[in-house]
């Protein structure tokens, strides 16, 4: 989508690529804003691919992305994702680095994916600052920058720098930004596009204690048992966790309880169907766990501000 397109509340997000860049790690990181649009049903986020070039820029699986040249655009937004892989040490030349620099003042946020952190850190971007980088290189790292602070972290969020430790944690960095810029609810719907939310490991007792875990996991629970709900404490029992401890834990992470969540993750399920399918609004109500087509209803309006049908004529015959 050009940026030149006025849209309301959007955030705009520049890609800078590099050769043999991590497809999965591309993939991770703008399909949750894809995501994020599609259930917003507006462009909550734009973007656009840029390497220092410009041209084809080629993953390190083969595939071809097209890209505007940084030089000539000289993009500015809300976030700009940087996305080496291999080769990354010969990347960070003087060229990148005063191109890095000057970023710093046109966007808000820059964020150093994979080995990203490593160009980040050649700059002087990351002095004084706590930072993390794909494992492989976590140790070399470490010694060649004694001014950072390298922690053994999936991702280092902060309001202006972000660094993350890999393709596999891109997606949690990018609901943890979905979340702070929109809501944990929110956040927490567009993972579940992604069936984001792993099953608890019941014989780790440090993932039992970590409050995002557990209620990912606590989630995760609730999505596979929409059509006959738990009861909370059936719920926590469930996890293994004293029901105290599991409204804690969301109240912490979700600002909201175990309960409210749990409709919420249902009544959102209703609107899916609703505006999917053409299924009745009674056999939505049983597949989301209500009694009948008015209590569902009753639920739906309290919580999207119309029933169910104004939402089914919006959205097609």
């Amino acid at each position: 989508m050009p940026f030149s397109e006025k849209l309301p509340d959007y955030r705009k997000i520049s890609v800078l690529l590099f050769e043999a860049f991590s497809n999965h790690c591309l993939a991770n990181t703008i399909e949750p804003f894809r995501a994020a649009n599609t259930i917003a049903r507006e462009p909550l986020y734009i973007w656009q691919y840029f390497s220092m070039d410009g041209g084809t820029v080629t993953s390190s699986s083969g595939l071809p992305v097209e890209t505007a040249s940084w030089p000539h655009a000289r993009p500015q937004g809300d976030i700009l994702f940087l996305m080496p892989s291999y080769g990354f040490r010969d990347l960070a030349t003087p060229r990148l680095s005063h191109t890095l620099r000057a970023a710093r003042e046109r966007f808000q946020l820059i964020v150093g994916l994979d080995t990203g952190a490593w160009l980040m850190a050649c700059a002087g971007l990351l002095d004084g600052r706590q930072a993390t980088i794909h494992w492989d290189e976590f140790t070399l790292f470490a010694e060649t920058f004694p001014d950072i602070d390298v922690l053994e972290d999936r991702f280092v969020l902060n309001s202006d720098l972000a660094t993350c430790g890999g393709a596999s944690t891109a997606i949690e960095l990018m609901l943890e930004m979905i979340k702070q810029q929109h809501s944990a609810m929110f956040s927490l719907e567009v993972g579940a596009l992604f069936m984001h939310g792993d099953k608890l490991d019941l014989h780790d007792p440090y993932q039992r204690m970590s409050s995002h875990k557990l209620v990912g996991s606590a989630t995760a629970l609730m999505r596979r048992t929409i059509e006959t709900p738990l009861t909370i404490p059936e719920l926590a029992g469930r996890l293994k966790t004293d029901q105290r401890d599991l409204e804690r834990h969301f109240q912490k992470e979700m600002t909201m309880s175990p309960l409210a969540v749990y409709k919420a993750i249902r009544l959102r399920e209703a609107r899916r169907l609703v505006e999917l399918t053409r299924l009745s609004v009674a056999e939505i109500a049983t597949r989301c766990g209500y009694r009948n087509a008015s209590a569902l209803t009753r639920a739906y309006r309290l919580e999207f501000g119309a029933p169910p049908r104004t939402h089914r004529s919006a959205t097609g015959p």
